[in-house]
């Protein structure tokens, strides 16, 4: 038996985290220690791959000031051999992410986003890499529920969910049943539970050998296996790094053996690549001296730990909108806070990287029972489940709910101490994203809610909001007060 050993580094969800961070004269993460440990597996060992499961773009002023192209320029000297598209690689819109495309050393695909008009894809599908005599195929998949974004986008479609996502894998596999391929991998952006439900619909003769996903953030310890199929991610940003060492049989073309794991990028374990270090640097002195501003100061730290819950960032962002506002109540999207904690100086830069998604807030007018089943949906249980990945909102003072998790009702749900009746009109307040897909968000249709009252756009952008109100305000503190109370 002939056999070949074939290692795969793999990130996700980098969200440009490109600085490390010093704890205790410990550096960790950052796109040079990241790079320095690819560099030294690369030569480690011969046969090396690294592969990026998508969403490269946000999080950094960096990546915002130059709309990707910085990333672009980064991930160039990072060098991965293959990238999939994540759901932010289309928040500059789609022509610029065809513009960056052009920028890109190295191949981006994606089976399954296309044109409507004439279904032509808008990348290629798939990525054959010879390594050495192996031959490794990887196809990109994301879907219709993770591209929210593109709702904007009329002509552009993708297959609408995991089960046709499935069936265009087997599409292209059928297709090149003559080539000897080593190792096939589904290189996907749809989310860990996603994930799990596409390795169910893999026929096993299409030979399938690994899932390398992102999009959920899921940091795992070890692989999970379904259909015998393991797939792995490594949680967000540029902290930890996926590892296979596989062993493969090239007479037989299979994977003989493998093992995993999630590696911590950190300078006990990495030297900071020099040449990456100084091309960050030069984006960096460009925001810094752009963006390094105080803009207010906090009492204390504020935190955000998870989008599924009630939050000090949260409630402070929520009531800001509110502030002379003609709505009742914000709903202002957990997703929108991409820091876990900021203050208590709060310069300019970092209120940025924690609300990089400026945009329009428009105002609707809901009935009290609308409302309610809009909240329910917000609280089911799927929304808790590990591996999910929904939408959950911070609500602006005022409002209370008591939500009984094994009843699946509210013993609560009240707007300023009284009780919300049914017939009630209620006016609330969204993001232009989440009200482009309100229907699917919120699950009740948006027809229903605009034959109450069309609705009206009542801030051009919010971020400007949040920097006006903040910079004539000082020593802010906010607290987690039981808006959204689950129990059971």
């Amino acid at each position: 038996m002939n056999k070949q050993k074939l290692t795969i580094l793999h990130s996700n969800d980098l969200h440009g985290d490109f600085l490390s961070e010093d704890k205790d004269g410990l550096l960790e993460g950052g796109l040079p220690l990241l790079s320095g440990y690819i560099k030294k597996v690369r030569e480690e060992e011969k046969n090396t791959l690294y592969a990026i499961a998508g969403d490269m773009f946000r999080g950094s002023v960096i990546d915002s000031e130059y709309k990707g192209y910085s990333t672009i320029d980064l991930m160039n000297f990072l060098y991965p051999d293959v990238v999939t598209l994540g759901n932010h690689e289309i928040d500059y819109g789609l022509a610029h992410l065809l513009f960056l495309e052009k920028c890109a050393k190295f191949p981006i695909v994606n089976a399954n986003m296309y044109i409507k008009t004439n279904h032509t894809r808008l990348f290629h599908p798939y990525k054959i890499i010879d390594v050495n005599g192996l031959k490794v195929m990887f196809i990109g998949i994301i879907t219709d529920e993770v591209l929210a974004s593109t709702k904007s986008e009329e002509i552009i479609g993708s297959f609408i969910d995991v089960w046709e996502a499935a069936k265009q894998v087997g599409v292209i596999i059928d297709n090149y049943k003559t080539v000897k391929i080593d190792l096939t991998i589904l290189l996907t952006h749809i989310g860990f539970d996603k994930d799990q439900e596409l390795a169910q619909l893999i026929d096993p003769n299409w030979g399938v050998d690994l899932i390398i996903g992102g999009h959920t953030h899921t940091l795992l310890n070890e692989p999970c296996i379904v259909n015998n199929i393991p797939i792995v991610q490594v949680g967000v940003g540029s902290h930890h790094l996926g590892r296979f060492d596989i062993e493969i049989d090239i007479d037989e073309h299979k994977m003989l053996d493998y093992k995993w794991q999630c590696v911590s990028i950190n300078s006990n374990n990495a030297s900071s690549d020099k040449i990456l270090e100084e091309v960050l640097n030069t984006y960096k002195n460009q925001t810094d001296k752009k963006y390094a501003r105080i803009i207010t100061s906090f009492k204390r730290k504020l935190t955000h730990p998870s989008r599924y819950q009630e939050t000090e960032l949260g409630n402070l962002f929520a009531d800001l909108m509110q502030v002379d506002s003609s709505f009742d109540v914000m709903l202002y999207a957990s997703g929108s806070i991409r820091l876990k904690e900021l203050g208590p100086i709060v310069q300019y830069q970092e209120l940025k990287e924690c609300l990089p998604f400026n945009a329009p807030v428009w105002m609707l007018e809901v009935k009290g029972e609308q409302f309610r089943r809009m909240m329910l949906f917000m609280l089911r249980d799927e929304t808790f489940a590990e591996g999910g990945h929904s939408e959950f909102y911070q609500v602006s003072k005022g409002m209370k709910m008591i939500y009984s998790k094994s009843k699946h009702q509210f013993l609560e749900f009240s707007l300023n101490g009284e009780e919300i009746k049914d017939d009630q009109v209620i006016k609330i307040a969204l993001q232009d994203y989440h009200f482009k897909n309100f229907s699917e968000f919120l699950n009740v249709p948006v027809e229903e809610v605009l034959a109450n009252k069309k609705q009206r756009m009542v801030m051009t952008d919010d971020f400007s909001i949040f920097e006006e109100l903040l910079s004539g305000m000082n020593n802010i503190d906010s607290q987690v007060e039981g808006r959204i109370t689950i129990i059971d």
